[in-house]
């Protein structure tokens, strides 16, 4: 069974199994980026479907809650953001990876999506993700099962 802690932009921590619902978890690699920021943008405008599924859509960068506030605020996302500013939830997923950014090697988060389910288990999982129409294959797998 997977758990663990990390403050979000609501002012509290979020702890993994303090929750009933299932989860979609996506890990970006930084706020008010031009991809992250469409992805994020993607999933509020679904929010309000996975939330009639039951799912609660949450968002992990390494960024700051300063940063996921400002962030959250100018977009009006309507889910959590975490922090997870130490990478150990990154670590536990595994999405921290060596990346090439303009010639240089850089370690960040490789965009990637779990979908955990009630007893905190992982049921699938998306890695190397492409934003476009991301968060509407996620909703359309949640929908087939």
């Amino acid at each position: 069974m997977l758990d663990f802690k990390l403050p979000a932009n609501t002012g509290e921590d979020f702890t993994l199994s303090n929750t009933d619902k299932p989860i979609v978890l996506f890990f970006y690699p930084r706020d008010n980026t031009p991809g992250c920021t469409i992805e994020n943008q993607d999933f509020a405008k679904l929010n309000s479907e996975f939330d009639k599924l039951g799912y609660l859509v949450i968002g992990v960068s390494r960024d700051s809650i300063k940063s996921h506030c400002k962030f959250a605020e100018k977009f009006a996302l309507p889910f959590m953001l975490l922090a997870d500013e130490d990478e150990t939830v990154c670590n536990l997923f595994n999405v921290m990876k060596d990346k090439n950014m303009y010639g240089k090697k850089v370690r960040g988060i490789e965009r990637s999506t779990f979908i955990i389910d009630t007893k905190k288990n992982i049921v699938k999982e998306w890695r190397k993700v492409s934003v476009d129409d991301h968060a509407q294959s996620v909703l359309n797998f949640i929908k087939s099962i």
